[in-house]
C-alpha cells in the first residue's frame, strides 16, 4: 500500500481511515466543535494537513449521509486539494452549506467528510480556430437544450 504523510493538529482525533477494506473514500474527523447557521455557510477544521503525492490530487467530498442526517451540503460539488497545499498551517477545512431552517452542530471527532485520491495528469493547451465534431445541440450529454 501507498504512503502519504498527514499531520494531525489535535493528537486526540484519530486519522482518517478507511472504514473497510472495499472503501475507496477515507472519512475525516472534525477537530473542532463548529456551529452552522440555517442558510449559511461555514469552515469545518478536519485537523489534519495532507502531503498530496505527486501525479495525485486528493478530492475532498461530501458523505452520503451528511445532506439528510446534518442538511449540510459542500456548495461548490467537491474539493480540490492541491499538491502545494500543505504548509505549516494548511489544515484541511470542510466548506459546508446549511440549508435547513435550523442551525446545525458538529460535534468534534464527528465524520463530517471523505477523501479520494485521483490520478491525474496535466496537460498543454493548443488553440485552434475549430474543432471538427458533429454538433449535439444543447447542454448535457443527450442534447437537452435548457
Amino acid at each position: 500500500m501507498n504512503k502519504v504523510l498527514i499531520k494531525r493538529i489535535d493528537k486526540n482525533i484519530p486519522l482518517p481511515k478507511y472504514e473497510t477494506q472495499g472503501s475507496v473514500a477515507f472519512d475525516f474527523v472534525t477537530r473542532l466543535d463548529t456551529i452552522i447557521p440555517a442558510k449559511e455557510l461555514a469552515l469545518i477544521p478536519s485537523n489534519v494537513i495532507v502531503k498530496v503525492p505527486e501525479g495525485y490530487m486528493l478530492c475532498l467530498a461530501s458523505r452520503s449521509s451528511t445532506p439528510l442526517k446534518r442538511r449540510l451540503l459542500t456548495p461548490h460539488g467537491f474539493g480540490v486539494i492541491d499538491l502545494d497545499y500543505h504548509g505549516p498551517n494548511d489544515e484541511i477545512k470542510v466548506m459546508v452549506f446549511n440549508f435547513s431552517d435550523q442551525e446545525v452542530t458538529i460535534e468534534k471527532g464527528a465524520r463530517i467528510a471523505q477523501g479520494i485520491f485521483i490520478k491525474i495528469d496535466k496537460f498543454e493547451f493548443e488553440e485552434v480556430e475549430q474543432i471538427d465534431a458533429q454538433d449535439r445541440g444543447g447542454f448535457g450529454s443527450t442534447g437537452t437544450n435548457i
